[in-house]
Parts: structure tokens; C-alpha cells; sequence
């Protein structure tokens, strides 16, 4: 029971997900009579000083964590970065300004003319990039207020079936492609929207949010970082970013003795092996496994960009006009009158229905044009995925997985190699 009870949680977690599209979210206001207007009508912008002071609360994080991660090699000072970031960006800051969903601002930039992303998101978005390029997801290790809640509450660590783990690993990227997709037509925040655990920073967000946060931090009891390992579209960035880093963290101080000691050590699978006894596939079986994985590249991107230009009308959906305009047709090819909250507002409104179906042309056109880039996104993403099944580097020595490992420093206590005070400072 014991060890069924990770998957029953994670079966009860991907069910709630689907609830959260029930909610409604924007009720239509009442302006009865005795109705008194609120004395201001637009929320008190915060300082653009401040946001800068964000920025730089960011950087320095950042290089405190690169520090306690690379060299001073201390767990529990990146637990006490945790716990700084969870305080200051989560319940401070109630997780805004965000990293993780900057990645729209940035779609939603690129591809509209009539948007200017505000520089500190830009920052939020590039920064924790570049310190991935250099030295690892450090940003992950002590900085993300996502990423700090979670890895505060993993107590039992448990590790899932390799194969379940493999297909839970590429949900980021669909996540990702379609956070792009929906952003850049000017459609919805996605990644905001079902943010996990903004409502807990918050302490004011929906039931089914506050229930669909708690769900991920009970089964991150079990599972270290659900949301980090398997929905976080920001961590798709930064797992190819880590993996050209120049300096990463490593499992050992000095030259690893392969004791094996740190095998099981961390509960994110991204501890590399060392291969030196293991058989290796035949170098002429490995070279025709990545031709024809490289040229199945182009067949993916193909079939991932025909496919969601397929679905196109169908991820329109997610646009409010959209769902306005389909709902005002099947009132009229049924003939049974809408009573939603949205029809009657725009019954009221004064709007044509020929303007609001113009509207839906429009958007689904947007949708037509972006939708085969995500797919082909996906596509090239698989492909790629297939190819580096292939490529085998002979090791030497245990080592973390440049893309997959968090910095965290789980492994750090299970190496009895042991360094000299002054080589740690």
C-alpha cells in the first residue's frame, strides 16, 4: 500500500487538473440599482524602482546559490536560499514577478506589434538563463519560489518506473509549445493561470487552485518537484542552457573513487553512472541508430506541424471571443436561448454578431499560423530526444546530468570524499 501510494496520488492529481476548467473565473458584475463605484477604479502601480530592487534581489540570489552549490558545496545553505526566495518572491512578491511565466511576455512580445515587454520581465526571463549557461540551473537550486516550496517538502522520496518517468518528462514541452502558441495569439497566460501554488502565496485564489497546489505538495512528499520535473515550461529552457554550462556542480570535491555510494542518492534521476564496466553498444549498431534517427528529424516536425494546424480551430477554443462566438451559434442553430453569464454581457453590450464572428476569423487565423511552429517545435524536440539515446561518452566517474540535475546538493552528504577547509572557501 505503502508503495502505491505516490501513484494514487499522482492519478488523483492529473484528475483535478481537468476541474480546473470548470471554474469561472470573471463573473459578470452587478450594476443593480444603489450600486456605489469603488473610490479608485485602477489598481496602485507599484514603482518602477522597485521592480529594478527585484531584479537585483534576483541576481544576487543567484550568485549566492552559484556559490553555495559550486563552492562551498553546502546543502543546507541552498535549503536557507530556499527558504529566503520562498519568503521574498513567493509570499512577499506573491509570485510576481515570475521567471516561469515571463516566457509568455516574451512570446506575447515577439509576435505583437502593439505589445512592449516591461524590462524587468525581460530580465527575469534572460537572467536565470544566462547563470544556467554558465554554471547549471542554479536558479532551480535556492532562486525559484516553485521550485523552493517543493523541494522543502520532500521528505520520503520515492523514484517512479523509468518508463513513466520518460513520458511524464516530455509533458514540459507540450506545456511549453502551447504557453508559446496561446500567448503569442494574444489569447490567454496559461502558465499563470494554472500556476500551482499562486494561490497559496496569495492566500485569495480559487478552491480548486488551493486544492491543485496542495495536491502537487503532498505528492511532492513522494515525487520531489512534480511541477519542476513534469509541467515547469520554463524548466525546458533551462535544461538546455544547463547543458552547455561551464562550470557545473559536481558530485564529488576531487577525483571520484566510483564507490557508488551516490547511486541512489538522487531522488531526480540525474545522477550519470560511470560506464567503464558496462557493455556498450556496438559503435557501427549506435552510428546507424543516429542516422536514422536524424533522418526521421524532418518526418516529426512535418507530422507535429500538420498535426496542430489540424487543431488549430480546436486550441482556439481556449480564447474567450472564440468560445463567445461558438456559443452565440449553437444558441441560433438550436434555438434554446443561452442563459451564461458571457452571452447575456454581450447581448447587453450593444456588439453585433457579425463583429464578434469577424473576431473568431480572426483569432483561428492566428491560430492557423502559429499552431504549425509549436508543432514543429515538438516534432524536432522528439527527434532529438531519440538521437541523444545514441550518443554514448564513455564515463569514468559518477557524474550529474547537466540538463536534468536541480543543484540542489542532495548528493553532497553521500560522498565520503572529503576536501580541506581552505579548498572549500
Amino acid at each position: 500500500m505503502k508503495k502505491a501510494l505516490p501513484y494514487i496520488i499522482f492519478v488523483l492529481l492529473l484528475c483535478w487538473h481537468a476541474v480546473l476548467y470548470a471554474q469561472d473565473r470573471f463573473p459578470r458584475p452587478e450594476f443593480e440599482s444603489g450600486y456605489i463605484y469603488p473610490t479608485n477604479q485602477m489598481p496602485t502601480q507599484r514603482a518602477p524602482v522597485w521592480e529594478y530592487f527585484d531584479v537585483a534581489v534576483l541576481i544576487s540570489a543567484l550568485i549566492v546559490s552559484t556559490w553555495l552549490a559550486l563552492k562551498k558545496r553546502s546543502r543546507q545553505g541552498l535549503i536557507w536560499m530556499s527558504v529566503f526566495s520562498l519568503a521574498y518572491f513567493g509570499f512577499y512578491r506573491q509570485g510576481c514577478i515570475c521567471s516561469v511565466g515571463s516566457v509568455q511576455n516574451v512570446a506575447l512580445a515577439l509576435f505583437n506589434d502593439g505589445y512592449t515587454i516591461p524590462l524587468p520581465a525581460l530580465l527575469f526571463f534572460i537572467i536565470p538563463l544566462l547563470f544556467a549557461l554558465a554554471y547549471g540551473r542554479v536558479f532551480c537550486a535556492g532562486v525559484c519560489p516553485l521550485g523552493a516550496i517543493q523541494e522543502l517538502t520532500g521528505f520520503k522520496p520515492v523514484k517512479l518506473p523509468k518508463t513513466v518517468e520518460i513520458i511524464l518528462a516530455s509533458v514540459p514541452f507540450i506545456y511549453l509549445a502551447l504557453a508559446v502558441l496561446f500567448a503569442s495569439a494574444n489569447s490567454q497566460f496559461i502558465i499563470c493561470r494554472y500556476d500551482p501554488f499562486i494561490g497559496i502565496f496569495r492566500l485569495d485564489a480559487t478552491y480548486t487552485m488551493i486544492i491543485f497546489g496542495a495536491l502537487l505538495l503532498l505528492a511532492g512528499i513522494f515525487v520531489n518537484r512534480p511541477y519542476c520535473r513534469y509541467l515547469c515550461p520554463y524548466g525546458v529552457l533551462l535544461n538546455v542552457f544547463s547543458r552547455f554550462a561551464g562550470k557545473h556542480l559536481t558530485i564529488t570535491p576531487a577525483e571520484c573513487t566510483n564507490c557508488r555510494l551516490c547511486e541512489e542518492a538522487c531522488p531526480y534521476d540525474a545522477i550519470i553512472p560511470s560506464d567503464t564496466d558496462q557493455n556498450r553498444e556496438e559503435p557501427e549498431k549506435s552510428r546507424k541508430h543516429f542516422i536514422l534517427y536524424f533522418l526521421l528529424i524532418p518526418v516529426f516536425a512535418v507530422s507535429g506541424a500538420y498535426i496542430l494546424y489540424s487543431l488549430a480551430p480546436a486550441l482556439a477554443g481556449v480564447n474567450s471571443e472564440v468560445r463567445l462566438a461558438r456559443e452565440i451559434r449553437l444558441e441560433k442553430e438550436t434555438g434554446i436561448e443561452s442563459l451564461s453569464k458571457a452571452v447575456v454581457a454581450f447581448k447587453e453590450s450593444g456588439k453585433t454578431e457579425i463583429e464578434l464572428f469577424a473576431e473568431e476569423e480572426i483569432i483561428i487565423s492566428r491560430f492557423r499560423k502559429a499552431s504549425p511552429w509549436a508543432g514543429m517545435f515538438l516534432g524536432i524536440s522528439l527527434g532529438i530526444g531519440m538521437i541523444s539515446l545514441t550518443i554514448r561518452s564513455k564515463r569514468y566517474e559518477y557524474k550529474p546530468h547537466q540538463g536534468r540535475c536541480f543543484s540542489c546538493g542532495r548528493c553532497f552528504k553521500y560522498c565520503p570524499i572529503k576536501v580541506h577547509t581552505q579548498n572549500e572557501a
